[in-house]
């Protein structure tokens, strides 16, 4: 049976998400590298996303081979590991944040196998309420998934854009939580353009789940902010705040603003 901590823990996704549609509101979700552009500046930051609005943060686990990853994450995902950052002291610069925001743990599989079976539990006493694995697929390892699916912490699953509908189903009932549906193919990284296809595939997987769709990879701006918003429950946004990151922890939080005023003027 699980706990109540963990009840509370996996639970807190969906009752942000119920909320916002109950407001009629659009969830913006924000990625950020533990321990950029310093582990001190990373707590700072994860703050300031909280009080500029965002519904979700995603805190990433620094990795040696982020293969998913474009050269903006990649190279914070580097500098992060040179300030000694691993998933355990992830898991204690979010504690150390204190956030009321729901937080997803962003990580590929290798650091979770290392890190051990205990793992979620740990995640979840230091305030983790999710996890998306990048490189598990649906039917990869189902005893990994098991033990993700079965876990105290919500489990989010990716869905690409050329994934047919009868996949898209399979995916949506292995997770929890809400889909991140990725906009394009391709690694993490700005663009200037939405995808023509991308409504398409947003009214395909309304076919295939009830949960919340959030779309991610290369939205970078108030503009695709709005026009994403219109057809989606949320926006994923990584690699601009990572980028704005970069000059200072006061321009992230200006870019999280601004693309949270654009989701409440739709």
């Amino acid at each position: 049976m699980a706990s109540t901590s963990a009840t509370i823990s996996s639970e807190a996704l969906t009752q942000r998400f119920a909320a916002l549609r109950e407001h009629g509101r659009r969830a913006l979700v924000c990625y950020v590298t533990a321990g950029h552009p310093d582990p001190t500046q990373s707590v700072a930051l994860l703050r300031g996303l909280e009080s500029a609005g965002a519904d979700v943060i995603e805190v990433g686990v620094p990795f040696s081979d982020p293969m998913a990853d474009g050269p903006i994450i990649q190279a914070s995902s580097q500098r992060a590991l040179e300030h000694g950052m691993t998933l355990d002291r992830t898991l204690d610069l979010i504690g150390e944040a204190r956030l009321r925001t729901p937080v997803v743990l962003f990580t590929y599989l290798n650091p979770l196998i290392a890190a051990g079976r205990g793992v979620l539990d740990r995640a979840a006493q230091r305030g983790v309420h999710g996890v998306l694995v990048t490189d598990l697929p649906v039917g990869a390892d189902d005893d990994r998934e098991s033990w993700l699916g079965s876990g105290p912490l919500a489990f989010v699953r990716l869905v690409a854009p050329t994934t047919p509908l009868a996949r898209m189903r399979e995916i949506a009932e292995h997770g929890s939580g809400f889909v991140y549906l990725i906009s394009r193919r391709g690694v993490t990284g700005l663009q200037t353009d939405i995808p023509a296809e991308l409504p398409g595939t947003i009214a395909r997987l309304r076919e295939a789940t009830t949960l919340p769709i959030c779309v991610g990879f290369g939205i970078s701006s108030a503009e695709h902010a709005r026009a994403i918003g219109r057809l989606a429950d949320g926006i994923v946004v990584g690699s601009a705040i990572v980028k704005a990151a970069v000059s200072s922890v006061d321009a992230a939080v200006t870019l999280v603003a601004e693309l949270r005023r654009a989701l409440d003027e739709i």
